[in-house]
């Protein structure tokens, strides 16, 4: 395990328990705070006061003159400190972020040779580990101008395999060790929807999209101690981060029985809303139809997630003309129009909700036609999702809000990925690139998450980035595209109750009003008068779920 012993995590787990297995009491009292959170058209109501039921839901909230109830069996003193709601985490993926935290991070490298020397301190440390995993690597950080290879892996390691995912997910850069035991010569096809990189005929170490998957059969499978111990870190970071409910992109059936597990031992905190891995995961894991909401709202699975395309770092996404600085490639199209409306049609027909991650315009053009054409057929609330939705045809903007189609976006992305979409575009081609407003303003849904592990699971960077279009150096000063921006309510809504509208949740979730779950932060600044550049660096006091504490900051 990377930067903590097993010994160090056992404790910090036993401490969370601790804190988290008071239970949430009979008509507590929250009182002496700033609280502050959303109506549904996005107002701000504030209240210096809250009381909780005893099922963990808001029963009242107090402004200063109102009466306070004169028995309760709780009363928490917030010492005029700030409240709001807990933040919805519309799109990240749980497991994922778990193994991030316990495996080889590369994502603070800032060249090859500073991923090169941690790979080698990596190796050392664990040298009875019999694959190196790891992900996190940027090329475009790098400065690299191209992929890495095998041979800078093997000077490295060349006698175990190593496999390292892009920050992305969607590329892994792999060792000859690795390529040998999953028997990949110069003779290996790559599958439909991935591409094999090559040097003078021979694979280069790079395997892109749906390439990724020839090594799954020789990579050994966590052990379910392991994968608890990934839930259990994730858990951990997402509450010291503020996230109380996160939507699980891609839940397999072992991440599934990860969660029960975490469940029924009560270990459970964060609220997760599961999107099965695909259709066979779908299935085993919902069978008939989604699942109910279990243990007091902490677990549902809502749906399916779906991939249409890859991404722009690896140029997987699908564009509908040609990348300017690699011409004559478009991308990779992971389902065909007919397989892609064979999937929604099969998971809608058994009520499951549909999120289908698509990031170029081609790829954002066919998810909003096949959405277009499931419309006649099924009628109702369905809510179709589109994960990331980064690079729209200006178009094709308006076909959001006449399909009901949910943009599920990340604003860190459009911090993070600025310079190469300028340099994979061109500037002809960025008008409709994350257009956050311009997606507000067509009177579609906007739900926001932050793809951790991709990127940092703390939502307070993605807010600043969403009102100002600038990353944390202030760059490009005035904002990349301002037209874009969005106000501070705008983006708050987002990450709160956007998000839980997004995943049919906003009638428990998303904020702090009568009959809705008691989940809310303890800040020390005031949120809604808080510069950008303060928001960005703020951190949580208290992270509470269910009117119970589950995390508060030791100082």
């Amino acid at each position: 395990m990377s930067k903590f012993s097993l010994r160090a995590l056992a404790i910090s787990c036993a401490s969370l328990s601790a804190i988290a297995a008071s239970p949430a009491h009979a008509d507590s009292l929250i009182e002496n705070v700033n609280g502050m959170t959303l109506t549904k058209s996005g107002e701000v109501i504030r209240f210096t006061g809250m009381v909780i039921d005893d099922d963990g839901k808001v029963k009242e909230l107090l402004d200063r003159k109102d009466k306070r109830p004169k028995q309760v069996d709780y009363q928490f003193d917030g010492k005029g400190k700030n409240l709001i709601p807990g933040f919805v985490d519309a799109h990240g993926h749980v497991m994922g972020m778990g193994f991030a935290a316990l495996t080889l991070d590369l994502s603070d490298t800032k060249s090859l040779a500073e991923a090169q020397q941690k790979l080698a301190d990596y190796a050392k440390r664990y040298p009875e580990r019999q694959w190196i995993i790891g992900r996190g690597w940027n090329q475009e950080v790098w400065g690299l101008g191209r992929f890495p290879n095998a041979a800078e892996l093997d000077a490295i390691i060349p006698d175990r395999p190593v496999y390292l995912s892009r920050v992305d997910g969607h590329a892994a850069w792999v060792n000859s060790a690795a390529m040998k035991v999953a028997n990949i010569t110069a003779a290996t096809k790559a599958p439909a929807g991935g591409s094999i990189e090559k040097i003078d005929g021979k694979p280069s170490g790079i395997f892109v999209d749906n390439a990724e998957s020839l090594f799954s059969a020789a990579i050994p499978a966590p052990r379910a101690v392991e994968r608890d111990l990934a839930l259990q870190k994730a858990q951990e970071i997402l509450l010291a981060n503020g996230v109380t409910a996160i939507a699980d992109m891609g839940t397999t059936m072992e991440d599934w029985q990860s969660f029960r597990r975490a469940g029924d031992k009560g270990q459970l905190k964060v609220r997760i809303i599961s999107y099965a891995a695909e259709i066979d995961n779908m299935v085993a894991i919902g069978g008939p139809g989604p699942s109910p909401w279990l243990y007091d709202d902490r677990l549902k699975l809502a749906g399916v997630k779906l991939y249409m395309d890859g991404a722009l770092g690896s140029r997987g996404a699908l564009l509908k003309k040609p990348y300017a600085d690699k011409p004559g490639e478009t991308g990779l199209a992971l389902l065909s129009s007919a397989q892609l409306k064979n999937k929604m049609s099969r998971a809608a027909m058994d009520g499951f909700q549909v999120a289908t991650h698509a990031i170029g315009d081609s790829a954002n053009d066919e998810v909003l036609s096949a959405i277009e054409e499931m419309q006649g057929t099924f009628k109702g609330d369905r809510r179709w999702r589109i994960e990331h939705a980064q690079i729209i045809d200006p178009a094709d903007l308006p076909r959001f809000v006449a399909s009901g189609a949910i943009a599920s976006m990340q604003p860190v992305h459009q911090t993070s990925d600025r310079v190469m979409a300028e340099a994979r575009l061109g500037p002809s081609r960025l008008i409709g690139a994350y257009a956050w407003k311009s997606i507000l303003e067509s009177g579609a849904h906007l739900a926001f998450g932050t793809d951790v592990p991709v990127e940092s699971s703390n939502p307070f960077p993605g807010i600043a980035a969403a009102m100002t279009r600038e990353d944390a150096t202030g760059a490009p000063f005035g904002g990349w595209y301002p037209e874009e921006r969005l106000s501070r309510e705008e983006a708050f809504k987002a990450y709160t109750i956007g998000a839980a509208y997004a995943a049919f949740a906003e009638d428990r979730l998303g904020s702090l009003q009568p009959g809705k779950r008691a989940d809310f932060l303890i800040l020390d600044e005031d949120f809604m008068l808080a510069s950008p550049s303060t928001i960005r660096t703020m951190t949580v006091s208290q992270t509470w779920v269910g009117g119970a504490p589950v995390f508060v900051r030791s100082r």
